[in-house]
């Protein structure tokens, strides 16, 4: 990663800047930008008080006032939670990061990468550090993930994470709850944990330190590796609806039966469309 001069002026939520990179995708995620009366309101991000040394971290990079507030209360998920909250109510503050891609009140869907230069790993780490999530499997294998029900976040990662791994996810929304989940496994997670959470940046310690513990993970001898997973062309749609029997289109196609007759249910049901000739 390239270094700052430390000698250069610092302009706030300049995202080229790796450390405001990783705050905004960081706040975007899971800050939330409130407008009251007149030029009231405030930018404020919640989270769990064993991570309050980034909220102070962020309060450094802020050349406004801001503060930090601690509280212990019950919640759906535990008896005693105790969180911490940063709060900065400067107009101007909120002003830079609304017209960067924040906005005022619910924000989960709307959310997308910003339009103006950004330093890429840092932001899609503070994204993964929001909504995110590294470690291990039941099984024993790393992952890294992030569910969000943004589409334009979710589909960012995909292409981000091509770019870095050469592995390709494709989303689609859970039917329970609605959000994209994006998981990367082994190697693939080993590889993008790596590239985001470089020496010296700026990240949640606990997740910094899962990504260090997973590099440690080696493949067990005999282990098969997946095959690079073949994309579904509109000719292999076309030539699986005319010959219509997934036995024949697995020998043509040279695909598995199985999954040459999923592919026919989901064009016949209409979760695929067929693209026109």
């Amino acid at each position: 990663m390239a270094e700052q001069d430390p000698s250069a002026p610092v302009r706030f939520m300049d995202l080229t800047d790796p450390r405001y990179a990783y705050m905004f995708g960081f706040l975007q995620a899971d800050g939330h930008l409130s407008q009251g009366r007149g030029q009231k309101g405030h930018l404020t991000a919640e989270i769990n008080a064993r991570d309050i040394h980034i909220l102070r971290e962020f309060q450094q990079l802020t050349p406004y006032h801001s503060s930090i507030t601690e509280r212990v209360r019950s919640t759906n998920f535990a008896e005693m939670h105790h969180s911490a909250t940063w709060t900065v109510c400067s107009l101007e503050a909120r002003t830079i990061v609304n017209g960067l891609g924040i906005p005022y009140g619910k924000k989960s869907l709307s959310i997308k990468p910003p339009r103006t230069g950004f330093s890429r790993p840092d932001y899609v780490r503070g994204i993964i550090d929001a909504d995110g999530s590294l470690g291990w499997t039941a099984q024993g294998f790393p992952f890294l993930s992030l569910t969000s029900a943004s589409t334009a976040i979710a589909a960012y990662l995909c292409h981000y994470g091509k770019k870095i791994t050469g592995t390709e996810r494709t989303i689609s929304r859970n039917q329970r709850d609605g959000v994209y989940n994006v998981c990367y496994y082994k190697e693939t997670a080993q590889q993008l944990a790596a590239h985001l959470y470089y020496d010296g940046c700026l990240a949640l310690d606990h997740k910094k330190a899962r990504a260090t513990s997973i590099q440690a993970w080696v493949r067990p001898a005999g282990m098969r590796v997946a095959p690079p997973r073949r994309r579904w062309t509109a000719q292999d749609d076309r030539e699986l609806v005319r010959l219509d029997d997934p036995a024949a289109a697995a020998v043509v196609l040279e695909r598995t039966e199985q999954s040459c007759a999923m592919r026919l249910w989901r064009i016949r049901t209409g979760r695929v469309a067929l693209a026109p000739q």
